[in-house]
């Protein structure tokens, strides 16, 4: 499935992460998406896929909605929600940030009306398959981000894993400059 033309696809960026992290890593990861982000942004990526689940995810949608809101209204940020209903068991402080998330994107794509065993590759894959960036938040070498991460590298993504690149070499591992 695609969501923007292949002229788009250049311009978009995807986000795959773990859904559990410590404090210290989400505060890590919201620094280091916001320059990541902003730094992609001024390269010409105005499109932004999530995939809408907790943890890592949660994290990237507040930095483009963040950047969107006060620096680049221009950005666009699609959330590709693997099923419907997928916030129906999460705590109630998460979804109300959830449906607020929701409610400020530019797109919501729900892949499927139930959850099934396929939904959260299906909507991974379809991250990928419309993006040239993948943003990545990676520690396990097992589970969906893991095998999100290594489907984008097959597929010629500019791949930055925020987990491990030190500051002064993470733009240059995707051809971005500082």
């Amino acid at each position: 499935m695609e969501l923007y033309g292949l002229s788009d696809r250049k311009n978009t960026c995807c986000f795959t992460g773990h859904r559990s992290l410590t404090d210290e890593e989400k505060r890590l990861c919201l620094n280091r998406l916001n320059r990541s982000v902003e730094k992609l942004i001024l390269t010409g990526v105005t499109n932004f896929i999530t995939g809408g689940a907790l943890g890592f995810d949660t994290i990237a949608e507040i930095s483009v909605l963040t950047l969107k809101r006060n620096k680049y209204p221009k950005i666009k940020m699609t959330v590709a929600v693997p099923f419907k209903g997928q916030s129906d068991r999460w705590n109630a402080a998460d979804r109300a940030l959830y449906r607020t998330i929701l409610s400020e994107a530019d797109e919501v794509i729900t892949l499927f009306d139930s959850y099934n065993n396929r939904c959260m590759s299906v909507r991974n894959r379809f991250m990928v398959d419309n993006s040239a960036f993948c943003i990545s938040y990676v520690k396990k070498k097992s589970g969906g981000s893991f095998y999100t991460e290594n489907y984008a590298k097959l597929r010629g993504l500019n791949v930055l894993n925020l987990a491990y690149c030190e500051e002064e070499d993470r733009y240059e591992h995707i051809g971005l400059k500082q």
